[in-house]
């Protein structure tokens, strides 16, 4: 078996689902063929843990997944406004910024550290699910996950798309419903579940 370039994610309310599709549909004008979100190919999500993985380990981290949705729910979560920033290129993307809560980092924070013996970040193209193949900021975001994306740098958010939205009317107050195990596409989207489990009430 190969390895594979994997996010572990909590999975937004419905509502909130379909309030990032709805917000990437205005960003498509601008940037028709990189990040369509939907609910199937491309899902909405904040990510928690990024890496690369054994195909051979998905049954292993599964079990662990389910064990850390019994105990680390995030509870209420927010989204506190739209945040545009800059990937590597200098490319703006927008995103729905998350408040970073105790509940939720310490959920990234367990999540991060159920991985360490899974993950590794000498991240290649192949392991990203294509087409399309993955572009260099994709892979020099999964590469440096852990130095620039987690723990103290760790910034919770749903990613819209590429370009900046200018105004757009959103839910703030929501729940995640499902932490899963997601196969990277590129641009660090989630392509495919892989397992799941539903976040204990």
């Amino acid at each position: 078996m190969a390895k594979i370039a994997v996010d572990v994610v909590l999975l937004p309310s419905e509502e909130v689902t379909n309030q990032a599709i709805e917000a990437n549909k205005g960003l498509l004008k601008q940037y028709a063929d990189r990040i369509i979100l939907d609910k199937e190919k491309c899902l909405p999500h904040i990510s928690l843990a990024m890496g690369c993985m054994e195909e051979r380990d998905i049954t292993d981290i599964e079990k662990i997944i389910k064990t850390i949705a019994e105990k680390y729910n995030p509870g209420q979560l927010s989204v506190i406004g739209i945040n545009t920033g800059t990937n590597s290129f200098g490319e703006k993307v927008s995103a729905f910024e998350v408040k970073k809560t105790k509940k939720l980092l310490s959920l990234h924070k367990e999540v991060m550290r159920r991985m360490t013996p899974y993950f590794s970040y000498n991240v290649a193209a192949e392991m990203v699910l294509s087409p399309p193949k993955a572009c260099e900021s994709t892979l020099l975001w999964i590469k440096n996950y852990p130095e620039k994306s987690a723990f103290g740098n760790y910034f919770p958010h749903i990613t819209i798309g590429y370009g900046q939205v200018d105004d757009f009317s959103f839910t703030a107050e929501f729940t995640a419903s499902k932490l899963a195990l997601c196969h990277l596409g590129n641009h660090c989207t989630c392509r495919k579940v892989l397992a799941a489990a539903e976040l204990e009430c």
